[in-house]
């Protein structure tokens, strides 16, 4: 992706893309041979994690990144005066990538729990007929000793892969152990195969459409999911408000 489609949030490199614009880019990409391209996606909680982790944000600049969530908008809008072309969130954005790519992929699924895991190759198989999904193995393997996950991954030579572990668990993951041969897309999805399975229900369409499905998630797993939002997001919108400071404190500094 060229500069100009990227945008600093709190010193991290996120795409800025409309959301064809990004399903025409990675299909191509996709369609012509070149170097494997690893995606995860930034939003206010992982942008908390970067801030706290100087491994993990290094992981994260080893990669691709995409926006996710109302948080990283605001942050783009404080920072930049403008908000993201789209809000490409890996629960809405990967089915559609799979869905705008005509020819059929070999698709690798690792994460999550059996269940899901299985749930998430039926329901993606259903929604595209024309893809082969493999079910690599669920999230609950020996993350220190990972090399018949591997060896799996290396004699599919899949597309795409597709990690879903959660975060910080699936960046660290995947920047530790995929390399060349493992997917020429890869990418961390997070919860996505609890959504595709059917297993956790996806805020309606009304709520997401108002900005509000945190929200609607803090309802469903309020045990889970309170210290993300109630105390994550506030944390997120300081280290914002700090980095545009400090910002304006550097520039001012330099000569004109």
């Amino acid at each position: 992706m060229e500069q100009e489609q990227h945008r600093d949030i709190i010193g991290i490199r996120v795409a800025a893309l409309g959301w064809r614009q990004a399903l025409d880019e990675l299909t191509r990409g996709l369609d012509e041979k070149g170097p494997q391209r690893i995606f995860n996606f930034l939003n206010a909680n992982n942008a908390n994690l970067a801030m706290r982790d100087p491994g993990y944000r290094q992981g994260l600049s080893r990669c691709e990144v995409l926006p996710d969530g109302v948080g990283v908008e605001i942050a783009s809008r404080t920072l930049h005066g403008i908000s993201f072309p789209a809000n490409l969130n890996g629960t809405d954005f990967i089915p559609a990538l799979l869905v705008h790519v005509e020819r059929p992929l070999k698709v690798a699924l690792i994460g999550a729990r059996p269940e899901m895991l299985a749930g998430a190759a039926k329901n993606f198989k259903i929604l595209t007929p024309w893809h082969d999904f493999h079910q690599v193995s669920d999230g609950f393997f020996d993350k220190a000793d990972s090399s018949q996950v591997l060896d799996r991954l290396a004699a599919l030579d899949p597309d795409i892969t597709l990690v879903a572990m959660g975060t910080p668990q699936q960046e660290i993951w995947i920047d530790g152990n995929i390399r060349q041969g493992h997917g020429r897309m890869v990418f961390g999805v997070g919860a996505l195969f609890d959504f595709i399975s059917g297993a956790v229900p996806r805020a309606p369409m009304a709520v997401r459409k108002m900005r509000l499905e945190w929200v609607w998630r803090l309802i469903q797993e309020p045990s889970r999911l309170w210290y993300r939002y109630i105390v994550g997001n506030p944390v997120f919108l300081f280290h914002v408000f700090r980095y545009k400071f400090r910002r304006a404190i550097r520039n001012s500094e330099i000569p004109a």
